[in-house]
């Protein structure tokens, strides 16, 4: 079945670039790596890679006659934002679960995205602790909202579930379009992965298209075996929802978790250096919770040999960048030996 069977708003108006890291691949040496700027998808408030994902949720969300998105995420979740701005540009109502993750994380007077929920005039902000449940919070609110005669839908975290998902089967069309007319042979794609529908997305779009790119997931939140199981188990759905009905290889998943550290938002020293690593090389900023840490885990996996000189890598910034602000005392700290290395160049 194609995309375009589906309903879906229309919040973006362009392919995000492909763009040529060359500062980055003479710094690493050997193979030529690429970047698709999904940080620059501006049709929502900052931009970001779920609004791929909202473009087909929220359409399921009208189309169900809701009048009230309900969503969770981490106190800094990027989703949460982008859902958020996707209800005031459909006039709906917008309603938040709020993990914290880390004890004692929520802060009701933070920048970065906090700022931004508050500006955008969220409805409700309900904080759970980070091991209570937030599909059965979702569930209250939803509950909540019918008994008050309204209509609410829910949108999982990270917008990952199947009609999500679509969002990223596109994207990996629009990139296979794009490496064709730039006559750029692909030999992997880099990804963060923490919900799994971008993941999981790109992993079904190749499939549909027959493409055999493969596609390594950088973890941010659970371990490889984890998070494996977990994207293999949506691509089936995702699979049967677009009809197709191949198998798809368990393999074809490969998932690295020793750039998770200590925890998901929890910062390591190797994501410090990437984010400043690629912000003084290229220019390009990087979030500290996804696609800093997805640098991180490709930078590392360059370093180790693991892609061959010449290979071509895209990897793709997922976007977030307004969580950086929320941490900027990550980044604030004495000078760096990466300072002192990238001075002396």
């Amino acid at each position: 079945m194609e995309l375009d069977s589906f309903p879906r708003r229309s919040y973006i108006s362009e392919f995000t670039p492909i763009e040529h890291m060359e500062k980055l691949s003479m710094h690493l040496g050997g193979a030529n790596f690429f970047i698709k700027r999904d940080d620059l998808m501006k049709g929502l408030t900052e931009g970001g890679n779920k609004i791929r994902k909202l473009e087909f949720a929220v359409a399921d969300a009208l189309m169900q006659g809701a009048d009230t998105l309900i969503t969770s995420g981490a106190v800094q979740s990027n989703h949460c934002r982008l859902t958020l701005a996707a209800a005031v540009k459909e006039g709906l109502n917008c309603r938040l679960i709020l993990e914290e993750r880390v004890p004692g994380s929520y802060n009701k007077m933070a920048s970065g995205n906090n700022l931004l929920f508050h500006i955008l005039g969220v409805e409700k902000i309900t904080v759970i602790p980070g091991n209570a449940d937030a599909k059965v919070e979702m569930e209250k609110e939803l509950n909540e909202l019918t008994n008050s005669g309204r209509k609410g839908y829910i949108i999982p975290g990270g917008a990952s579930y199947e009609v999500g998902a679509l969002g990223y089967v596109s994207c990996a069309e629009e990139i296979l379009e794009q490496a064709s007319s730039m006559n750029l042979s692909l030999d992997y794609l880099v990804t963060p992965t923490g919900s799994g529908g971008t993941y999981t997305g790109l992993l079904a779009g190749f499939f549909k298209n027959n493409s055999d790119i493969p596609v390594l997931g950088i973890n941010v939140s659970r371990d490889r075996i984890a998070q494996e199981e977990l994207v293999y188990n949506l691509i089936q759905k995702v699979l049967r929802k677009l009809e197709i009905d191949r198998e798809f290889p368990a393999g074809n998943v490969r998932c690295f978790d020793q750039y998770v550290g200590p925890g998901y938002s929890l910062p390591t020293d190797q994501m410090k250096s990437a984010v400043k690593l690629l912000g003084r090389l290229e220019g390009i900023l990087c979030d500290p919770i996804y696609s800093g840490k997805g640098i991180a885990g490709l930078i590392d996996l360059a370093k180790q040999g693991y892609f061959k000189p010449g290979e071509n890598i895209l990897f793709l910034h997922t976007g977030g960048v307004p969580a950086l602000y929320a941490h900027a005392d990550l980044f604030l700290s004495e000078e760096s030996e990466l300072d002192r290395i990238l001075e002396s160049q």
